[in-house]
């Protein structure tokens, strides 16, 4: 839900195959977080929703069996979620880790690329686009 990616992709660059694999460490981060988001969201999702999905993500990756939620505690923290209206694009948060992730992404390996794009003033912009997903995310 959060990544828009499969949970394997061996088209993706190495280290990014495996869904788990790549997004378990950041999953837990309450900052970082952000990298994982699917870029086709383009901000147009609750922040504490989803760090709350995230947060329970990494709770059901626990390598623990006994420590994973229950499905039905997992169906009663996610029923809230689709009310939040705290949308990511008005995050200062959210604009500075976009803004990171355009720097730190390699070109189009992993199907995101970035492009400078002139401003009326001048200013050149990063923006994130796709090159091999050409629809909008399936995700409100």
């Amino acid at each position: 839900m959060l990544t828009g990616r499969r949970a394997i992709d061996k088209k993706r660059p190495k280290g990014e195959h495996n869904l788990v694999e790549w997004a378990r460490p950041v999953l837990g981060d309450r900052r970082s977080f952000y990298r994982i988001i699917d870029p086709r969201l383009e901000g147009h999702f609750s922040v504490k929703g989803s760090q709350k999905a995230a947060q329970l993500a990494s709770q059901c990756l626990s390598r623990d069996p006994k420590s994973r939620p229950l499905m039905s505690e997992i169906v009663q923290a996610l029923k809230p979620l689709p009310n939040l209206k705290d949308m990511a694009i008005s995050s200062h948060q959210f604009k500075i880790a976009r803004v990171d992730r355009t720097m730190s992404m390699p070109n189009s390996k992993n199907g995101i690329r970035t492009d400078i794009v002139s401003l009326p003033k001048g200013q050149p912009k990063r923006t994130l686009s796709s090159s091999h997903y050409g629809h909008a995310s399936p995700y409100p």
